[in-house]
């Protein structure tokens, strides 16, 4: 270790003020922070110094992120392969795709029920998403910098693997390009970069799709098992409707209790049912790192505990979202079939824990008074259930209202100290 940090010192003047590699500065501090500790201190007489760094935090937040990424790598492969037993099954054989392919080249045995082959289905669509993202983000990232003269921006390692999970594995790499670039670029960098946004940017990008290409990022869309040459024909793909998408569109005279619709969602070519227990495992098609309510849960642990992620803003959301849906539950409906559904459905399904855990508690776009961060989960929560329910062609509200909640953020911390700063006033008046 000694050897590198001899080497990056030796390699420091040339990128320094007046070297000959000036303008590639920001490249060099990068790598060189990623490795060691920052070397530039506080000038002055006082400074709060802390044990973590902006680039340390960001990386906490990135391994908070492995639960949801691993398994979301296993579920995309794990309903493809469900899928495609089901094509099998329906005499569409013999049937191929690249994921045979690659098996056959490592002489490896094709079992669609063993783990390592759901995870390397589920590798193969996550990995080019993940490396488009990062590749195109980083490149708009570099490009501020250098021309700005600042560092590069740790929070990019956070958006870069936050964007990709909220995506269909079927996505098109030009639209995952075009998405991280809005974010980056529109989401962020405009207003000044990392710590200066008021959104989320991987939400932003994420936002951007749904209205600009909203057929292939919704709907029965969201997730599709492969591509196949089969007897019957070419067969681009095979794909499912998620649960919020089922139950959205529930007939409430067929089911009176939405939930049963549940036991018939066509994911596999015949009846699969999603219950409850499915969905917090997070075995349901969905995109790719949002299915599993308990590999969030896990993530969130690391955020509470490493005081990164507010507890407070999470608890407010679930108390938000479990208020209203108590309400329109207790109401019901003969027509809308999302009034039926019960409260403790809607914390499993869509993305609702991943977006809880980790888009609303963004420190940059969030609340950051105490009271405040009640008040802006509440928001949220309410404003999910409030888009799900009576707006059920809309029936994933998480990502509208975390936007939203970013936008009123500001003025509920405004109202926050001007509160406090009355109370004192009056507590301290002569």
């Amino acid at each position: 270790m000694k050897f590198l940090r001899d080497m990056l010192d030796r390699m420091h003047p040339l990128f320094d003020k007046g070297g000959r590699l000036e303008k590639l500065y920001p490249l060099y501090e990068a790598g060189d922070t990623f490795l060691y500790t920052p070397g530039s201190v506080t000038k002055g007489l006082t400074h709060i110094r802390d044990a973590i760094d902006l680039k340390r935090m960001m990386i906490m937040v990135v391994v908070s992120l492995v639960p949801c990424t691993l398994f979301g790598m296993w579920n995309v492969g794990y309903q493809a392969n469900l899928a495609i037993q089901s094509l099998i099954a329906l005499k569409m054989e013999p049937y191929f795709d690249w994921h045979h392919v690659l098996h056959t080249a490592m002489g490896l045995e094709h079992n669609p029920n063993s783990l390592f082959d759901c995870f390397l289905l589920g590798a193969m669509y996550f990995l080019p998403i993940y490396l488009v993202c990062m590749t195109v983000g980083g490149i708009c990232e570099v490009i501020f910098s250098i021309v700005r003269k600042h560092e590069i921006n740790e929070g990019f390692l956070v958006t870069g693997l936050l964007f990709p999970l909220t995506l269909p594995p079927d996505i098109p790499l030009w639209q995952v390009a075009i998405g991280i670039a809005f974010g980056i670029v529109i989401g962020k960098e405009i207003f000044g970069g990392t710590g200066r946004n008021f959104l989320n940017p991987a939400l932003t990008a994420r936002c951007f799709l749904y209205f600009a290409y909203s057929a292939q990022i919704t709907g029965d869309r969201v997730w599709i098992a492969s591509k196949y040459v089969g007897s019957e024909g070419n067969i681009d793909g095979y794909s499912g409707a998620t649960a919020l998408g089922q139950l959205a569109s529930a007939d409430t005279a067929q089911y009176p209790n939405t939930i049963d619709s549940l036991a018939h969602v066509m994911t596999t070519g015949g009846e699969h049912s999603i219950t409850w227990t499915s969905s917090f495992l997070g075995t349901i098609p969905g995109s790719i790192g949002e299915t599993s309510t308990l590999a969030c849960l896990i993530g969130a642990v690391v955020l509470i505990v490493t005081r990164i992620g507010s507890w407070r803003i999470m608890s407010g959301v679930c108390l938000g979202a479990l208020a209203l849906s108590s309400l329109f539950y207790f109401l019901g409906s003969q027509t809308n079939s999302m009034f039926n559904v019960p409260p403790w459905w809607h914390f499993v399904i869509g993305g609702f824990a991943f977006g809880t855990v980790f888009m609303a508690t963004d420190p940059v776009s969030a609340s950051m008074t105490e009271i405040g961060k009640w008040f802006y989960g509440l928001l949220i929560g309410g404003m999910t259930i409030l888009i799900r329910v009576v707006n059920p062609a809309f029936p994933e509200g998480i990502m509208l209202a975390i936007l939203f909640g970013n936008v009123f953020a500001p003025f509920i911390d405004y109202c926050v100290i001007q509160a406090n700063i009355k109370r004192r006033a009056a507590r301290y008046a002569s």
